[in-house]
């Protein structure tokens, strides 16, 4: 029990350390950060530990982590805030309108940081 606990700090370190480097202006993916640290399956796992991170000086920006067909995703603050945060840095969020969906999306081509 104690090497799970180990792992899972180890790689929600792991996790913390790759999204704190992203730049302003520019996002990753859920599943880019899980390829990088080696479990390219991980990326719900990803989205979780980032969900759960309650960074009191703001250190690590995890607003700057969307899905990978470029749509925003969740946010522990919700999805206005992280949207807001986005544009605030200079993302361009264009809005993506089908008969089911409403979502924003972000131009990956263009915004997309290269781990």
């Amino acid at each position: 029990m104690v090497i799970y606990y180990w792992l899972l700090a180890m790689f929600k370190e792991r996790v913390l350390k790759i999204v704190s480097k992203i730049p302003k202006g520019k996002v990753s993916t859920y599943k880019e950060i899980a390829k990088k640290i080696g479990k390219p399956k991980a990326f719900r796992a990803v989205g979780n530990i980032l969900n759960k991170n309650y960074d009191i000086n703001k250190s690590i920006p995890c607003h700057r982590v969307v899905k990978s067909d470029g749509r925003i995703g969740g946010y522990a603050a919700g999805t206005k805030k992280k949207k807001l945060l986005l544009q605030k840095e200079g993302v361009k969020i264009c809005p993506e309108r089908s008969r089911r969906i409403k979502n924003n999306k972000i131009d990956l081509s263009k915004y997309l940081w290269k781990i």
